[in-house]
């Protein structure tokens, strides 16, 4: 299945750092509802792995990345260790989540792992015109919604990463924004897919 090697060789050269980052997970989870509960047992395959199967998508020449709606990190602290230990191309990572408790877990996560990562507490609309090269969201909302909460953040070269669950042809059906779209199987649900979205143009 496509790039899943290269994705488990990255996987293991960072895991001590995913499994830190999973202990702080599970400390805060008590807490704050960052993860289905029913999801606690499989962390690594369920969150980690769906997360790190993006990382290979991201094009040698970008250099920021912005996960919208990150929650518990996933996928935006995943792609972020990776990047830092694989000494990867991206420069700026930036997470946009609007619950303060999610905000400050993920605050203790960078923290604690010292990550070039930027945290913004508040509406993916109220960002203002801050073009990205990746844009990724996973579990957050349709494809047409997600094409326009990022319309401040995209530009005709940006490479948008959506992880997607069983009703992603449904959802590619009713989008009405133009652009290019890719469908790439997802490694660890076989009813799952990466929607690649390039070339976005809004009228």
């Amino acid at each position: 299945m496509f790039h899943m090697k290269h994705i488990y060789t990255l996987l293991e050269q960072s895991k001590e750092e995913l499994n830190i980052y999973i202990d702080i997970l599970k400390k805060w989870q008590k807490a704050v509802n960052l993860i289905a509960p029913s999801t606690l047992s499989d962390i690594w395959n369920r969150h980690i792995v769906d997360s790190a199967q993006l990382y290979p998508l991201i094009s040698d020449n970008a250099k920021v990345l912005c996960d919208m709606g990150s929650g518990a990190g996933f996928p935006g602290i995943v792609l972020s260790i990776l990047n830092k230990k694989n000494v990867g191309h991206l420069k700026q990572i930036i997470l946009i989540e609007s619950d303060m408790k999610k905000c400050l877990f993920l605050k203790e996560v960078v923290r604690e792992l010292s990550l070039p990562v930027e945290i913004l507490n508040t509406r993916i609309e109220n960002i203002q015109h801050q073009k990205v090269d990746i844009l990724t969201a996973r579990a957050l909302s349709s494809l047409q919604n997600l094409l326009v909460l990022g319309k401040n953040l995209i530009d005709s070269q940006t490479i948008c990463l959506f992880l997607k669950g069983e009703n992603v042809d449904e959802e590619i059906q009713k989008c009405t924004i133009n652009c290019q779209i890719e469908k790439i199987k997802s490694i660890t649900n076989s009813n799952s897919s990466i929607l690649k979205v390039t070339e976005v143009l809004y009228d």
